[in-house]
């Protein structure tokens, strides 16, 4: 079961990535990003594809083994030999308690390590400072609608320099220096200018003026709306006492789905493993062996992840986390009752 899990889950984390690889090709095209950079931005996210698809891997390799014993008549000959099914399936059972355990671990440290490196690294390479290239001599296009013409580039510092943005409706200034330089905050990065001239054309009519010093903020942070909230980078210690904020109704229901997905999740590979070896097992017991056994398996193994998958995404308090937990570890000890009865 290890090696087939191992393998499969190499095959498809690896297929996975490389979708991951194919949606972001935009770094190397766009931003100028170079490969390893590159290589690496899309590795951190292998622990959260990782986190999504245990559960199906652990299923698929109980299933895997547990069919194969019993089309070569391996289960046949255990129970001949007073083997009961709760001891034949010990094996997966102890196999799924540690895919458990282990699937804990990532949720609640690798992945939210893993995603706020992701997110911090995806964000230097986007509007980092040390990824910005202006070219000399040469109109550099950093947004739609904002152009910076840049005569002399020496490091972070600029000689004779323009700034065209017309990035709002009906409204554009134009900014020309002697000097600048590329500062980066907080917000993203900025050209301080010395020595210029503003120009202004808006609804108000024509404005122009001249300056000594200009902070122009480039604003080049796309508007992510509420996908700026991405959960899953947030380490769970902050995300639990997020929870009790009770100013924070506006992302509340989507701190209780990821502390379903953290700590409730890892469960469901317990469930499928016994879900598994509960329907061959106890179909193999029948005169005439039920081939539609797998089939069944995997019919019941959908079902199940879709009921979780449903009810995670309705909660909307910690008592709706409580009930869904509960109703975890309820069906949990019935499924294991049904295998331990004879």
């Amino acid at each position: 079961m290890i090696g087939i899990f191992v393998m499969l889950l190499l095959i498809l984390t690896g297929l996975a990535w490389m979708m991951q690889i194919m949606t972001m090709m935009k770094f190397l095209i766009n931003y100028g990003v170079n490969l390893p950079s590159f290589i690496y931005l899309t590795s951190l996210m292998v622990p959260f594809i990782v986190s999504i698809i245990v559960p199906f891997v652990t299923f698929i390799a109980i299933i895997f083994i547990y069919n194969k014993m019993i089309s070569e008549n391996e289960i046949t000959v255990m129970m001949a030999n007073g083997l009961s099914p709760w001891q034949i399936a010990m094996p997966a059972i102890k196999f799924a308690v540690w895919v458990t355990v282990l699937h804990l671990i990532l949720n609640v440290w690798i992945v939210p390590t893993s995603q706020a490196t992701f997110y911090s690294t995806q964000w230097n390479l986007r509007y980092g400072l040390a990824n910005l290239k202006l070219q000399e001599g040469a109109f550099t296009k950093l947004a739609n609608g904002l152009v910076v013409y840049v005569d002399n580039v020496s490091g972070n510092d600029l000689k004779q320099l323009m700034i065209s943005d017309m990035r709002k409706d009906k409204n554009e200034i134009l900014v020309f220096a002697e000097r600048g330089k590329l500062v980066s905050t907080v917000h993203g990065l900025s050209i301080v200018t010395n020595n210029g001239s503003l120009q202004m054309f808006g609804k108000n009519g024509f404005t122009a003026g001249t300056f000594d010093d200009l902070d122009m903020d480039l604003n080049l942070v796309e508007n992510d709306g509420d996908m700026s909230f991405r959960v899953r980078r947030i380490p769970t210690s902050t995300l639990l006492k997020t929870v009790f904020d009770q100013d924070n109704h506006r992302h509340h229901k989507l701190t209780l789905v990821e502390i379903c997905t953290r700590f409730i999740n890892p469960f469901m590979n317990l469930i499928l493993a016994i879900i598994c070896t509960l329907i061959l097992l106890k179909t193999s017991l029948l005169r005439r062996r039920a081939s539609f056994a797998p089939a069944m398996a995997v019919l019941s193994m959908a079902v199940a992840m879709a009921m979780y998958m449903s009810a995670s995404n309705m909660v909307t308090s910690l008592t709706d986390v409580g009930i869904l937990a509960i109703c975890v570890f309820v069906v949990l000890g019935g499924l294991i009752g049904l295998l331990l009865k004879k």
